[in-house]
């Protein structure tokens, strides 16, 4: 006959044990919504509830998502934004900072508009915008990109030039009906032609401070330069097929540096905002219009970014924003503090981990499991619009999108020390997503024929692979070590396992000699 005995018990323990105590999940009724009118997710990972997200129950829709870079934050939005066009018919603008979404766009059936490839957006186009208004939002674009603030004859004389440019070509400066006698739209100006307007005005040799009206000069040239002007010709593409067409992917990549791709998405976001405006209130159910910013973190950061004026208005307009980041401090205080949800995927560092635990009040146990999670699970974090006695963080067992979710391993075993294999707390292996590493294969200039050799061997090893083998055989194809370290930590291996894993390759080079590589490691 069993005997009963009392024993103390941390709260940890115990409530891990779900005896007496509601697991750190909200009610089903809280998370489990009408599939015809809300995002299935999936599972919560202790109860096994069916997480489906909705707009209506949150504060507001806009969404942080934030994870190392293979942890399943690409694969998440895609899943996300075909559910609500099916759900809500919802329009999706993915500003795609690198070209990751293109392909899949097209695939989609979707429209992929190019800067940089042949496309072209005016920069001084007015979207339904007030010239005057126009004015301030470049000018703020300009504050950010530039040092133009710390410079106020330049920056009035910056702002004169832009104006005269409009009333040159007979705009209304406090109108937002552009049109001629005969009723036909106005065709803008460019910066080209602000800067035509400066030129002249330093030709003249009449201004007191040469050197400010030079500097002015100087500063517009780099965006108007042949070859470098994307932003300084009639726009090739209208805000209507960006933000009405369904699926819509502005890729940035074909942009010559971080400065171009932050123009234009500076530029967009700021048509967007006024196109939010001018379209009004809508009546209808769901969201209108879903903006991605994936990586975005020039314009992401900073607190005078025309993302903040979206993420404050967007809910009374049925229009919502979604940030993504690896890094979570890269993301503005004033976005990451009023997103209504926030997907919180694998994160490496203990300083992302406070960071957000101090954002989003998480309990340590929370915290615990965050640090746990694979590739394709996740916490949530939602700001619930009513008050609540329930936790507004809870776990998410895996996202379940339309395809699966393939995962490939690296592991580590041979690369720790004895002290790191006898430790709890050291990862045995680490894993990443397939596309993620294709698409980082092909970043580091391998042919697609040995991308898929690679993945050949993953899947022919079950899709675990020893980390040193991997390293080998990429080095062997011509990857370079700065590149390889890249991409370890990337998928979070420690810099003193990285030295680990380039040492013994080195040693392992040395026995393999010619033979190949390939076959040693499906013999391992």
């Amino acid at each position: 006959m069993g005997r009963l005995s009392i024993n103390k018990l941390p709260n940890k323990d115990l409530s891990s044990r779900n005896i007496l105590v509601h697991p750190p999940e909200p009610p089903m009724s809280m998370i489990c919504k009408d599939p015809s009118n809300s995002i299935y997710v999936g599972r919560t990972k202790m109860l096994q509830v069916p997480f489906y997200w909705t707009y209506q129950d949150v504060t507001n829709p806009h969404i942080a998502i934030v994870g190392i870079s293979g942890s399943g934050k690409s694969y998440f939005i895609k899943t996300f934004l075909s559910r609500a066009s099916f759900v809500w018919n919802s329009n999706a603008l993915i500003i795609d900072w690198a070209g990751e979404y293109k392909d899949w766009v097209r695939m989609t059936g979707g429209k992929v508009i190019s800067l940089g490839k042949g496309s072209y957006m005016n920069l001084l186009d007015l979207g339904g915008m007030k010239p005057y208004d126009r004015i301030k939002q470049v000018m703020r674009t300009v504050g950010i990109l530039t040092d133009i603030d710390q410079y106020p004859e330049q920056k009035r004389l910056t702002e004169q030039g832009i104006e005269k440019a409009y009333t040159n070509n007979k705009f209304k400066m406090d109108s937002r009906e552009q049109r001629d006698e005969l009723g036909r739209p106005l065709q803008p100006p460019t910066l080209k032609d602000v800067v035509k307007l400066l030129e002249e005005r330093a030709s003249m040799g009449t201004y007191e401070f040469p050197a400010e009206l030079e500097n002015a000069i100087y500063r517009l040239k780099q965006f108007t330069k042949s070859g470098e002007d994307f932003f300084a010709q009639q726009s090739t593409v209208s805000l209507d097929e960006l933000t009405e067409s369904g699926l819509v992917a502005l890729d940035l990549s074909g942009l010559p540096d971080e400065k171009f791709r932050a123009l234009g998405a500076l530029a967009m976001l700021q048509f967007i905002e006024e196109h939010m405006r001018v379209t009004g209130w809508a009546k209808t159910k769901g969201l209108r219009l879903i903006v991605v910013l994936d990586e975005a973190w020039k314009i992401a950061k900073e607190e005078t970014s025309d993302a903040v004026m979206i993420i404050r208005e967007g809910r009374k307009y049925n229009f919502a924003l979604i940030v993504a980041s690896q890094n979570p401090t890269d993301i503005a205080e004033a976005i990451f503090s009023n997103v209504g949800t926030t997907f919180i995927l694998k994160v490496k560092f203990e300083k992302f981990l406070d960071y957000l635990q101090g954002s989003l009040n998480f309990s340590d146990f929370m915290r615990e499991e965050i640090s746990k999670v694979g590739v394709g699970s996740c916490a949530v974090n939602m700001s619930f619009s009513g008050a609540t006695p329930y936790p507004s963080t809870f776990l998410v067992e895996k996202i379940e999108g339309e395809e699966p979710l393939r995962e490939f391993f690296l592991d580590l075993g041979k690369a720790l020390s004895k002290e790191q294999r006898e430790s709890i707390d050291v990862a045995r292996s680490v894993s990443f997503q397939k596309d993620n590493l294709k698409r980082r294969l092909l970043e580091f200039g391998l042919s697609e024929a040995r991308i898929e050799e690679v993945v050949r061997l993953f899947d022919q090893k079950n899709r675990h692979l020893d980390v040193v083998s991997f390293i080998i055989l990429l080095e062997r194809f011509g990857v370079d070590r700065s590149n390889l370290t890249m991409f370890l930590k990337e998928v979070g291996i420690e810099d003193t396992i990285i030295i680990n894993i380039f040492t013994m390759s080195d040693k392992r080079k040395a026995d393999i000699l010619d033979r190949d590589i390939t076959q040693v490691i499906l013999e391992e």
